[in-house]
């Protein structure tokens, strides 16, 4: 064998393994990727459950004629502002997924006055499609917490791949940033006050 071959043959497999770490890290990085951007759409799937079973529990709520307007009202506008607020998922940064929470909250505090209100109406806390929405929403609320919660293990899984090294060298050469988690609204890591009033 000749001797300026041997370094052309050991050449040849560096190349060839440095094509194959580059094929396999951006291989499974898009995979991790997709998997993200699915669990963030089941995110989004799953605000729209609650976003439908609100509508139709303003429509039992409505029936009932001498129920206050204004509760209903601000679950309304609150649901509507929810509904608008979207994500394009090839854009999830942090400021984005800010203000898609920000709606939310505020869906979900609206949604809350009503409940507490419909207290004071005994035949609209015995209709039992009101009970029945009532309960599917409860539900839905905890399919909401899975859901952002796997959609940050996704999120976690990609970003342990593309951040670690030496596989953060190619993640900017190919394109992979750092993708947004979702968090908690601020201030709900304190406990609320509680405030009986007995008359």
């Amino acid at each position: 064998m000749k001797k300026w071959l041997i370094p052309v043959i050991i050449l040849v497999v560096v190349v060839f393994g440095i094509y194959q770490w580059a094929v396999g890290f951006n291989n499974t990085a898009v995979e991790y990727e997709a998997n993200a951007k699915t669990a963030w759409a089941d995110v989004e799937s799953t605000y729209q459950r609650r976003n439908d079973l609100i509508g139709n529990l303003v429509k039992t709520v409505q029936g009932a004629a001498d129920f206050e307007r204004g509760t209903l009202t601000d679950v309304i506008e609150a649901r509507a502002k929810a509904t608008s607020t979207n994500i394009d998922i090839n854009d999830l940064t942090p400021e984005k997924m800010a203000a898609f929470q920000e709606a939310q909250s505020g869906l979900s505090s609206a949604l809350s006055r009503l409940l507490v209100t419909v207290e004071r109406y005994p035949d609209l806390k015995a209709n039992q499609n009101f009970l029945d929405l009532q309960s599917q929403l409860e539900g839905t609320e905890n399919r909401i917490n899975v859901a952002r919660d796997r959609y940050n293990e996704s999120v976690n899984i990609y970003d342990i791949h593309t951040t670690k090294f030496p596989n953060k060298l190619l993640a900017g050469w190919f394109g992979f940033e750092e993708m947004a988690r979702y968090q908690a609204s601020p201030g709900s890591e304190n406990a609320p006050d509680v405030n009986f009033e007995f008359d």
